[in-house]
């Protein structure tokens, strides 16, 4: 198992084997083993396979060709929206209209999505996780047709690789792990963490291509500019309000 966590690649080409329908079961089940708030279970999977349900949901995530290429593709939704029936029906007033309801249910969903991220690795799929999802999760809404109470935070693609990508970098423990307390971070300690992405092919790469100076010039101007935050923000928080988390 560390091997599998260890060794994992993300996996955007896929095969045409599909993915039987008892492994794919039991893949779900693993996942909703995972910890949650109160063992309320406050998610929701979303499991798409048909082409016109990803082909709808292609455009939500830039149309990026997996979405369509894969043979599943899973939304994990943070879910109020069952567990509040669940409660009107037993004569229980349920007061999850809110942002902090909205957190529990999403770090559900995080958890779910990691867990079967695991469990499918270690059967031999690959996974490929989506960031988009938040930024158009209102396209997504009306895809899947998410009730109130219902917000989608994280899609995976699923299938067997018709790929062997060599693994991204990541930054050394010193630069993400503190002991006890948070430890500040010197210009050196930051020269240090960052040294070995900065100097990696493809960094400098990303760096001449866009005419920038440094790394993190790409990260700022073109990958996440601040424009695009705000606006992917207000998106969101828009979505918040009418799906029911929002307060006024």
């Amino acid at each position: 198992m560390m091997d599998v966590l260890q060794n994992r690649t993300t996996i955007r080409k896929y095969s045409d084997q599909l993915i039987a329908p008892e492994l794919l079961n039991e893949l779900l089940a693993v996942a909703c083993r995972a910890a949650n708030t109160g063992n309320m279970q406050v998610y929701s999977i979303v499991v798409s396979q048909s082409h016109a349900i990803k082909e709808a949901l292609a455009p939500a995530h830039f149309n990026q060709p997996m979405v369509i290429e894969a043979p599943v593709v899973l939304t994990f939704c943070a879910d109020f929206n069952r567990f509040n029936k669940w409660c009107l029906l037993r004569d229980a007033e349920p007061g999850y209209d809110n942002f902090l309801s909205f957190m529990t249910a999403a770090i559900d969903a995080l958890l779910v999505a990691e867990h079967f991220c695991v469990a499918a690795e270690s059967n031999g799929l690959g996974t490929c996780y989506l960031g988009t999802t938040i930024y158009n999760a209102q396209q997504i809404i009306d895809v899947l047709h998410l009730p109130k109470y219902v917000v989608p935070m994280i899609t995976l693609t699923v299938g067997y690789p018709a790929e062997t990508p060599a693994q991204v970098d990541r930054l050394p423990l010193e630069g993400v792990v503190h002991f006890e307390t948070y430890q500040p971070y010197s210009e050196e300690d930051i020269d240090r963490i960052y040294s070995y992405k900065e100097s990696l092919p493809e960094s400098l790469q990303f760096v001449k291509e866009n005419y920038k100076t440094t790394l993190a010039q790409v990260f700022t101007d073109v990958r996440y500019p601040k424009t695009n935050n705000e606006t992917f923000s207000a998106m969101l928080m828009d979505v918040l309000k009418k799906q029911g988390f929002l307060n006024d």
